[in-house]
């Protein structure tokens, strides 16, 4: 036997007669004899859930949301809120992926700065981080995959289709 650590995600209860006696659900066995069902119940905690595949999934900086249960999907960040260029880039990425049925997070707070916005990115953890920064006004965002930190030069009319790609089961 050894000792490990763990966290309680599902758990059951055998209940066992109570409720079956109560309700008159039976059973005839194998000799003809009517018997009440011997009952149990199971149970998954949503917010366990969250909690284990947090306690999988991070590393020094925050959370790495796994896709398939991430609360958004793509973090964009428009890293100048007084740059023209960066909000209308970083607008429209948001308006493109929603038309997609990508759920996204916009960070467009005035008042912060660059800095802090990555780093409540990297806190927060959703799988693809998208910046609208200097290269919004060539018509390109950055896209970074928060689990392994890859980093690319996407063109706007690219974004959607890239975020796709990145976001499909390998």
């Amino acid at each position: 036997m050894r000792e490990t650590r763990g966290i309680e995600v599902g758990h059951i209860f055998q209940l066992g007669t109570k409720y079956s006696q109560a309700m008159g659900a039976k059973f005839v066995d194998e000799k003809q004899v009517e018997r009440p069902f011997v009952m149990g119940c199971y149970g998954i905690g949503v917010s366990r859930v969250v909690a284990a595949a947090v306690e999988q999934n991070h590393d020094k900086d925050g959370i790495v949301w796994p896709a398939p249960i991430a609360p958004w999907k793509v973090h964009v960040v428009c890293v100048n809120a007084e740059d023209a260029a960066q909000v209308s880039a970083a607008e429209q990425v948001e308006r493109d992926l929603e038309a997609a049925g990508i759920d996204v997070l916009h960070d467009d707070r005035m008042k912060v700065s660059p800095g802090v916005k990555f780093k409540d990115a990297d806190l927060i953890g959703l799988p693809i981080r998208v910046v609208a920064g200097r290269d919004a006004k060539d018509g390109t965002v950055e896209v970074k995959v928060r689990r392994t930190g890859e980093l690319a030069k996407v063109k706007l009319d690219a974004v959607v289709a890239d975020v796709k790609r990145r976001l499909a089961p390998a």
